[in-house]
């Protein structure tokens, strides 16, 4: 147990150092300094600050994939379900940029730049709308002819408006009730719900 928590303690201190000052300008010396446990103890856990970088993407999309697994284990009808995933992974990567700076912080580019990590959050959320996409199927709520296929679109749909949903620039004129209707008309129509109308709140 205090192993675990020393090790998190290295990767908060290390996150918020590559957040503040970016990961070239960080150096191993200033985050065993941060956090308060010395070099011995920070090269016990982490080879190299590299390491140590890999180590707290991973905890930050850690962080993400269980937030929508939360969502994706309630017991609410798979078409509310799937618009509260979407929403939950939108809000999910603007805490992560809030946390850790600005939008232009190079933190947050790379993030997505580490192809081992993004591949296994890639695969994660596949499973996660598959799983979702797959119950609405067996409910006879969506019509859906290829489940893998369709998991991964709206996956990359999401990533392709991360950064304009954080600016705000997605509805920004619209209440947050005629932004959802367009939102899930939009889900809805290309998954063929059925009675989409009559399954609003």
């Amino acid at each position: 147990m205090a192993t675990s928590k020393t090790r998190e303690q290295l990767i908060d201190a290390a996150r918020k150092l590559f957040a503040r000052k970016g990961v070239e300008r960080t150096t191993m010396n200033d985050i065993a300094k941060a956090s308060k446990k010395g070099r011995r103890t920070l090269y016990t856990y982490f080879a190299s600050k590299e390491e140590l970088f890999l180590a707290v993407v991973e905890t930050e999309l850690d962080i993400l994939i269980e937030k929508m697994k939360v969502v994706s284990d309630k017991k609410i009808p798979p078409e509310k379900k799937v618009i509260e995933l979407i929403y939950t992974r939108l809000e999910a990567v603007k805490e992560v940029v809030y946390r850790n700076g600005t939008l232009r912080a190079n933190f947050f580019r790379d993030i997505w730049s580490v192809e081992k990590v993004r591949r296994k959050f890639d695969v994660e959320e596949f499973k996660i709308f598959q799983k979702v996409l797959k119950e609405g199927v067996e409910q006879d709520v969506f019509d859906v002819d290829n489940i893998e296929l369709t998991s991964a679109l709206i996956h990359y749909c999401l990533k392709g408006i991360e950064v304009p949903y954080i600016r705000g620039y997605i509805g920004a004129d619209l209440d947050s009730e005629t932004l959802n209707d367009n939102v899930a008309n939009i889900v809805f129509g290309a998954l063929h719900k059925k009675d989409i109308h009559n399954n609003k709140d």
